[in-house]
């Protein structure tokens, strides 16, 4: 019963945001308390949604914290010089703005963490987007690809919980799969190219009038420098030297602060923001004018950040996530028993919308690893799998991990657009990592 009821409501809330039949905000919050009501557990719901909500709070914490600073260090022009590199690299050419976008997206995501790398990539090439009128679906497509792959890195979520849940080293679960992971690097690359040809074929489809107009900018006047379409001359930096230094040294600080996590990251971004601000605005009145300017996509953020802790509170709280999963392992056929490395890895990207990390990981994971065992196999083997899909391809497509939302909350786009654009490509690595991972034998077919 808790199972079917489950399923159903991932399925309805999948329903109801891609067919936008209501906005993803209204789809996280009713969706699953009319699935408690129906279960059964209307006395709870008020403290299923509260922890739901304490769970989360510190990421939305950290996200309106992180918005304000790297909002600011954008109207600061910190980002112009990386605009102005990508620019002068992409010669107005959507192709190579889409590439470049998957190869600054895996050199942030070293860190590990999706809601870091998000927010630094989409704040820098957002501007790059809107001026050369490229679709935003393409940057939070493409982000999503270069995320996903280096989602597996041992430091990253996926991996550490696999460990944590087989008992582990990284040597037998992440050392195994890396030339699988290289390979999907290099899809990701081919994907970008695939998708930035078929931009700029749109682009070059467009007339003069429909191409962007820098503010300030009469629609006679031309606006573009360079080869190709739509490239953009950028105002000359106002910012004064030595506040770029100081803002420099402040946002490498916290990189570095972030990625050795010398303190949680919501205090980090609360400090962080906090002096930057006094340097950049010393004043009341600009600082408000500031936090005014900034505060809708802090709310539009963190409000949907809280909303998917209503979901994921209720869920698991209800019970609905470990009945899933052992639904699922009990769904296996005993003949696929032998393929189950193949089938863990093919279809961990599509769970990566019905299951949170730490439910397959250490409810869904451990029991197929057993079941493996059981027929002879090594359950290190369905580890491997398991990093090849679940919450590693298809976390910046879920909408139980908050990330996802900062992903299309900055980016301007709807979760359902966003799913639908992106998924074949993505669910396309997972594929291509798992030949990999075939022809290399980190798990046998």
């Amino acid at each position: 019963m808790l199972a079917t009821l489950g399923f159903a409501t991932i399925a309805v809330f999948l329903l109801l945001t891609m067919t936008k039949r209501v906005s993803v905000l209204v789809a996280l919050v009713l969706v699953p308390v009319v699935a408690a009501l129906v279960g059964g557990h209307a006395g709870e719901l008020g403290d299923l949604v509260l922890d739901g909500l304490t769970t989360v709070a510190p990421t939305g914490v950290m996200i309106a914290f992180a918005v304000l600073y790297f909002s600011l260090m954008v109207d600061a022009g910190l980002v112009d010089p990386l605009i102005r590199a990508i620019l002068r690299f992409a010669q107005g050419d959507p192709l190579r703005i889409t590439v470049g976008t998957a190869v600054l997206t895996m050199c942030v995501a070293l860190d590990g963490d999706g809601a870091s790398t998000f927010l630094i990539t989409v704040s820098a090439l957002l501007p790059v987007y809107q001026r050369l009128g490229m679709s935003p679906l393409v940057l939070s497509g493409v982000v999503c690809l270069g995320a996903g792959v280096m989602n597996i890195v041992p430091w990253g979520g996926p991996t550490v919980r696999a460990m944590a849940a087989l008992d582990l080293e990284s040597s037998d679960l992440f050392t195994p799969v890396l030339p699988a992971m290289v390979m999907g690097i290099c899809w990701v690359l081919v994907a970008s190219w695939l998708i930035g040809r078929r931009e700029r074929r749109r682009i070059a489809a467009l007339g003069p009038g429909e191409l962007p107009v820098e503010p300030g900018e009469s629609a006679g006047e031309p606006a573009v420098v360079g080869e190709g379409p739509g490239t953009l001359r950028l105002p000359e930096p106002s910012t004064p030297r030595w506040l770029t230094a100081v803002n420099l040294v402040l946002t490498v600080t916290l990189l570095m602060a972030l990625i050795a996590e010398v303190m949680p990251l919501p205090v980090l971004f609360v400090l962080g923001f906090t002096v930057a601000l006094v340097f950049n605005h010393p004043t009341w009145e600009r600082q408000q004018e500031l936090l005014e300017r900034h505060g809708k996509n802090v709310v539009l953020v963190t409000t949907m950040i809280f909303a998917a802790g209503v979901l994921t509170g209720i869920l698991t709280g209800t019970g609905m996530i470990d009945e899933m999963a052992r639904a699922l392992v009990d769904a296996i056929p005993g003949a696929l028993s032998d393929r189950l490395p193949v089938l863990v890895a093919v279809t961990g990207m599509p769970l990566s919308l019905v299951f949170t990390p730490d439910a397959y990981y250490f409810g869904v994971l451990p029991v197929l690893a057993e079941t493996a065992a059981g027929s002879g196999g090594d359950p290190a083997e369905v580890g491997r799998a398991a990093l090849l899909g679940q919450m590693t391809t298809g976390f910046p497509l879920s909408p139980l991990t908050a990330s996802t939302f900062i992903l299309v909350g900055m980016s301007g786009v709807s979760l359902g657009e966003h799913q639908r654009f992106i998924f074949r490509w993505a669910f396309a690595t997972t594929l291509v990592m798992t030949a990999g991972a075939l022809l290399t034998g980190a798990f046998a077919l």
